[in-house]
């Protein structure tokens, strides 16, 4: 199966310049000049670096579910656009993976995650900045099957006929849509006749792409997962879930840019910003 690639590591250092070493001169004159020079070595050196900063101040880290790969990189633009000289720089990954990173300290502004459960951790670990926590959209978990050649399958209980051999679902442990997923199929009384065909995904867009290529028979993404691959699968049925799917947002404790990453977080509630986010399916919070 595949395996997560995991992001790597953001590196925002700015580059160190080697400074030329100067001899020791006996005269008293070249002495003051070298010394002149190494000032004016010195203070150009501080000052590219101090550019290096303040270039840098600019950037955002959003560290994002999968599941908002699509409509992020066209928030993006549309932020930089009302924010010139801001540079948005995206992650995408399952919401657990992406809370470990922040946990070890990867240099991220805002946290974006598919789930309650992940951010209530995050905040547990008090890895976010007090109050800024806020739900952005809210989605639904749909089973879905291939468009071409794919089951006729109508509901949850067809999973257990015997063509439907495999079936797409994240993993629970790591991946909130598979945690919903087992969920639905434990309060329909089904998951110990799933759980034997289930392909674990290491984040929803790798179930998605399971199905879609036809490698199983069915799977569990979220309705805008669906929508990206309208193409390729059909959506069989939106599956109950015990709680409400909502998306939360919020800013990282020890992000290097805490004001940008308000300004991403007001840009994303904003009517602008909804709209955009509802372009690729996600409903209000």
């Amino acid at each position: 199966m595949t395996r997560l690639q995991r992001p790597a590591p953001l590196n925002h250092q700015t580059p160190t310049r080697a400074w030329p070493e100067t001899s020791s001169l006996s005269r008293r004159s070249s002495g003051r000049r070298t010394a002149l020079s190494a000032m004016l070595v010195l203070g150009m050196g501080l000052g590219l670096s101090l550019t290096g900063v303040a270039a840098r101040a600019a950037d955002i880290t959003v560290s994002a579910a999968a599941s908002l790969t699509n409509a992020f990189k066209e928030l993006a633009p549309a932020f930089e656009a009302r924010h010139p000289g801001s540079k948005l720089l995206l992650n995408f990954a399952a919401s657990d993976a992406l809370l470990a990173q922040i946990a070890k300290g990867a240099p991220v502004d805002v946290f974006a995650s598919a789930d309650q459960e992940t951010m209530d951790r995050a905040q547990q670990q008090q890895l976010l900045a007090p109050g800024s926590r806020r739900d952005f959209v809210s989605n639904s978990l749909v089973l879905i099957t291939p468009l071409e050649g794919g089951l006729p399958l109508r509901s949850l209980a067809d999973l257990q006929q015997a063509g439907v051999k495999r079936v797409a679902v994240g993993k629970p442990e790591g991946v909130p849509a598979g945690r919903y997923a087992k969920g639905a199929l434990e309060a329909a009384r089904l998951w110990t006749a799933v759980e034997p065909k289930a392909v674990y995904a290491q984040n929803v867009r790798q179930a998605l792409d399971y199905v879609a290529r036809g490698e199983a028979e069915a799977g569990f993404v979220y309705g805008t997962d669906a929508l990206v691959q309208n193409t390729k699968v059909r959506i069989v049925l939106t599956v109950p879930t015990e709680v409400p799917i909502r998306y939360p947002m919020a800013v990282v404790q020890q992000g290097p840019n805490p004001v940008g990453a308000k300004a991403f977080i007001d840009f994303a509630l904003s009517a602008d910003g909804q709209a955009v986010l509802a372009k690729y399916g996600f409903g209000k919070p």
